[in-house]
């Protein structure tokens, strides 16, 4: 009977022992937890100062802190894990595993990680630039690890998968600095062309948003024979952030002027010849 009650105390006393060490572990597990997390946020911080101080690419910023802050991360559980006290071999195989099934079950967001460091390497368009692709039409405002953000004229925030970026076409209209609108118009037959080529040549030479610089100069032409028409085309550069002034005003301004001078719109026409 001793012997009986002498074992359950010597079970009951390891099982305590063995409670009570868990515990604290766990309990420095948490502070240890708490503790990193709140370091690396510090940490975070002060990287993300640094590189507005030394004025690094807005496109590779957002893509460098999150891997930063992934990896300060990652370190930190591994960390957390020694002080458990599980075998750095088996964690790094059950990490592996994790790795595997995680991988698997996200496939297609690897494929935009992927994606996101192909735009980031090859820099097709960067955080600023006016862009079309996927149907959007507007200003790069971000590029993360998994979507790229663009801002349309409409005020849109339009969210894009990388990789149906780069597997479709990219329109870059800020790569060159400018751009050239073509407006086209139309003047009936039998007017005078030399002279309306004049008018809208004017309005662009005086228009402040039209470039007047170098090859960017603005120029009018011919460009069709219309069933009904002569057809011109206007052809003015403008900086990327004057597109739409130029685009809307300046072929509002065009109209006008053709109007005042007495270039009437053209209609269809007819010539009927009748014989007795």
């Amino acid at each position: 009977m001793d012997t009986t009650t002498d074992s359950l105390k010597n079970f009951y006393n390891s099982i305590s022992s063995g409670l009570g060490d868990w515990g604290l572990q766990l309990i420095g597990a948490l502070a240890a937890l708490i503790i990193g997390l709140w370091i690396i946020r510090m940490i975070m911080k002060g990287i993300s100062k640094a590189f507005e101080r030394t004025k690094l690419d807005e496109t590779l910023q957002p893509f460098l802190l999150t891997t930063i802050g992934f990896l300060l991360k990652l370190l930190l559980i591994i960390s957390i894990a020694g002080i458990v006290g599980l075998p750095m071999a088996s964690f790094a195989a059950l990490l592996a595993g994790v790795g595997l099934a995680i991988g698997a079950a996200f496939n297609g967001s690897l494929g935009h990680i992927a994606s996101g460091i192909m735009l980031l390497i090859f820099k097709p368009f960067k955080v600023g630039d006016l862009i079309k692709t996927n149907g959007a039409f507007g200003f790069v405002k971000e590029i993360s690890v998994f979507v790229t953000v663009i801002e349309t004229f409409q005020n849109e925030t339009e969210i894009i998968p990388n990789s149906a970026i780069t597997s479709n076409k990219i329109t870059n209209l800020t790569k060159i600095g400018n751009l050239r609108i073509d407006m086209p118009f139309a003047i009936r037959y039998g007017s005078d062309i030399a002279k309306a080529k004049e008018i809208v040549l004017d309005v662009l030479k005086k228009d402040k948003n039209v470039l007047q610089i170098g090859t960017n100069v603005p120029r009018v032409a011919v460009n069709n024979l219309g069933q009904n028409s002569v057809e011109l085309l206007a052809l003015p550069y403008a900086n990327c952030e004057n597109y739409w002034d130029v685009y809307w005003d300046t072929r509002q301004e065009i109209v006008e002027a053709l109007g005042n001078a007495g270039y009437e719109a053209p209609l269809p026409q007819r010539v009927v010849t009748m014989t007795k």
